[in-house]
């Protein structure tokens, strides 16, 4: 039996600390007024752990719950950790993959990968798992999710899937869920996807100068870009976000910054006279006081990637935008001497060798130069020397 009764404490009226036994206390405050307070010794330190007020809470309750936390203590359970996970509101996965966007946006280097993360989600996720918390979605909702989509949209579900788990992985972390994403046991639960060759669909190089005297047939930004595109070697995201402030067209340089850079490195690009050329015909298309060398229709934003893809389509070439990098890099290698090494520098390829990438001081600068006007001279249906 404790120290204190329901009588004693409507009596009590001076302001001090009252026990009870075993590491109870009542805190009193005034006549009928004060809280219980559980102390106890865990882990090598004493603390004090509130149990609440002794106008909601009376003396056989204030009880049982120290006897709660004593038996939690004993179990290793540390009981304000526990009680404090309680009372965080569990986020709903469309809570949830929004704060997870926002927190990872700024470290995306691809616009068009900060607006389809979360649009995918909204489309395929937030229908039928969208107001679930996010400690109640396991393994059979998500396939729920994924199976409508997983034969006839192959791509979009595993990146909706990979982006699923990223948002319950990060439920994990902040301890809204006990456990990361079951994508390993989701797997086996999903039919297998047909292979694919993992090659982008290409125009042969012997095609290309063909292509490139129809493609200026006629003029606009689009087609500007796409030329620009093909004469650099770049990558659709990198000529589409051009700017006017990166290029030295007298010497025939554009530096592209790290932070537009697939692989995070500066990345100077020497244009040939006939990529100059398409540089200053862009000219008329500026937009304002937009830096942008290809705008889109607001002025303020790049071309979307469709607007190149839209091109070949509309001239039923059943070939992708990044194919034009794969006929450039198998044009160097059938038709001319330069090493692959030059190749990969102009397509701003990552050296593999870790080895090899730690002794390499050069980016080919000179040599590339040259190749880049080959290659221009090729597009043109002129005749180039090999080096």
């Amino acid at each position: 039996m404790g120290k204190l009764t329901a009588l004693k404490i409507r009596s009590l009226a001076e302001p001090g600390r009252y026990a009870d036994g075993d590491g109870l206390f009542l805190d009193v405050t005034g006549k009928a007024a004060g809280k219980w307070v559980l102390r106890i010794q865990s882990n090598g330190r004493r603390r004090e752990i509130g149990l609440g007020s002794l106008k909601n809470i009376s003396l056989a309750d204030a009880r049982d719950s120290a006897f709660v936390m004593r038996k939690k203590i004993a179990q290793g359970i540390d009981p304000v950790a526990e009680r404090k996970q309680e009372r965080q509101t569990v986020p709903t996965f469309r809570d949830a993959a929004k704060l997870v966007h926002e927190e990872h946006e700024k470290a995306w280097k691809n616009g068009k990968h900060q607006n389809q993360w979360l649009a995918t989600l909204t489309t395929y996720a937030f229908p039928k798992i969208g107001d679930l918390t996010v400690d109640k979605i396991e393994g059979p909702a998500i396939r729920e999710v994924l199976i409508p989509i997983w034969l006839s949209k192959p791509e979009t579900a595993r990146r909706v899937r990979q982006r699923i788990g990223t948002v319950l992985d990060w439920a994990c972390a902040n301890g809204f869920r006990a456990t990361e994403a079951p994508m390993r046991s989701l797997s086996k639960g999903l039919p297998r996807q047909p292979k694919k060759d993992g090659h982008f669909a290409a125009m042969p190089y012997a095609d290309v100068p063909n292509f490139v005297e129809k493609l200026g047939e006629r003029e606009s930004v689009g087609r500007l870009a796409l030329e620009a595109f093909i004469l650099t070697a770049a990558r659709s995201g990198e000529i589409r976000g051009a700017l006017w402030s990166e290029l030295d067209l007298p010497a025939g340089l554009w530096t592209i910054p790290a932070a537009r850079m697939k692989m995070g490195r500066p990345h100077v690009v020497p244009l040939s006279p006939e990529a100059v050329a398409v540089f200053e015909r862009a000219r008329s298309f500026k937009a304002g006081a937009s830096d942008l060398v290809f705008p889109g229709q607001n002025g303020k934003k790049p071309l979307s990637d469709m607007t190149l893809l839209k091109i070949l389509r509309d001239m039923s070439l059943p070939v992708t935008v990044h194919g034009f990098r794969s006929a450039f890099r198998d044009w160097v290698a059938e038709q001319t001497d330069y090493s692959g090494e030059i190749a990969e520098a102009a397509l701003a390829h990552t050296v593999s060798n870790k080895a090899e990438a730690a002794y390499r001081r050069t980016d080919f600068l000179d040599k590339r130069r040259l190749l880049m006007r080959d290659w221009a001279a090729f597009c043109r249906g002129s005749s180039f020397q090999t080096r």
